[in-house]
């Protein structure tokens, strides 16, 4: 035998041998059929499970309730004791207006009362004078009567006199502005010398009860469900805000096509009103197959789960894998069926 006839004879040998080592790798990757699983490899029962849809939209931190402290009276802002950002206690004074037609009415009405008990002393005594005559029987009694009327009259104007400088009194009080909750002032409508009316804002305050509200296309308006979880962006607000919060509030009534509904999450109250965070709500219901991560087996960039087979023998399956859940379970887009069992590699 030449020298290139051995040559060609030892090439063909290595060639057929690297064939075989090949088909060897290729039928462990991709063989149908393995050993039987020892008791150390976990089953578990593949069940098709219906669970939420998330979707990702924005919502606002908001306050529940943003109520606004009014003027009673009408007239000129005098004080201003707030502004924007200041946390104010129900009650406080957040202005003072002054009606500069009251301080007239109420001079006046000082001058009338102060003639008014003049004119009642001077009747009282009238009385008692007609009283001493009429036991003397020096007047007949229709003129004591007539001087009693006149002290009853004229107490009753003094009367009358007093409370209406009380009404006036009372209104130059109404001046003072009054925050009507607890919270933060959100906007301050007037400044110092301003004229006002009565019924005219002067500032808004946001109550101490934060909110998410989120505002979403009107076809998720049937899965919106009070109770509902929504899930926050922690890796914007931190760990100081909850990852999950409720649905407190559906309202009824649809605007501009979207639906509005309030969530209630712990932490919200460092943040600014109308700052907009980025949540998971439940969009829709649909089937999912999870399966925990230790049954996957990846080889060369493809997912393989084992699936048993009647007779107790297991058979490598290619499977799609998608995303991960909160749980750590793996969704499993094609592959698996209801029912099939599957063991860990």
């Amino acid at each position: 035998m030449s020298t290139s006839q051995t040559w060609i004879m030892r090439s063909s040998l290595a060639l057929f041998a690297a064939v075989i080592s090949w088909g060897a790798v290729l039928g462990e990757e991709t063989g149908t059929t393995d050993a039987v699983p020892t008791a150390s490899h976990a089953r578990m029962q593949i069940v098709v499970e219906e669970i939420s849809d998330f979707k990702a939209v924005f919502a606002t931190v908001e306050s529940a309730d943003t109520v606004v402290a009014r003027a009673r009276i009408r007239g000129t802002v005098a004080i201003q004791n707030v502004d924007e950002g200041d946390e104010v206690e129900a009650g406080v004074v957040v202005a003072v207006i002054v009606d500069d037609r009251l301080v007239p009415q109420v001079r006046a009405l000082d001058a009338r009362v102060s003639a008014l008990q003049a004119e009642v002393s001077q009747a009282i005594s009238d009385r008692d004078r007609a009283q001493q005559l009429l036991e003397r029987g020096v007047i007949a009694k229709a003129r004591f009567d007539e001087t009693q009327t006149r002290v009853n009259v004229v107490t009753g104007q003094l009367d009358a006199a007093r409370q209406e400088r009380s009404v006036i009194i009372q209104q130059q009080q109404e001046g003072n502005v009054l925050a009507p909750t607890t919270g933060v002032v959100l906007n301050v409508d007037t400044t110092r010398g301003s004229v006002v009316f009565a019924g005219e804002p002067i500032a808004r305050i946001a109550s101490e009860d934060y909110i998410l509200r989120l505002r979403l296309p009107e076809r998720h308006a049937q899965f919106l469900r009070e109770g509902d979880e929504v899930r926050v962006d922690q890796a914007v607000l931190g760990p100081s805000v909850a990852a999950i919060g409720l649905i407190r509030k559906v309202y009824p009534q649809i605007v501009d096509g979207r639906v509005v509904a309030d969530a209630t999450v712990e932490g919200l109250g460092s943040y600014f009103i109308g700052e907009r965070i980025r949540v998971w709500v439940s969009a829709s219901e649909r089937q999912v197959i999870l399966v925990p991560p230790e049954y996957f087996l990846t080889l060369y960039g493809v997912d393989y789960v084992r699936v048993q087979q009647q007779g107790e023998a297991s058979q490598r399956v290619a499977v799609q894998r998608g995303r991960t859940h909160v749980d750590g379970r793996i969704e499993v887009l094609s592959g698996l069926n209801d029912d099939d069992v599957i063991v860990t590699p």
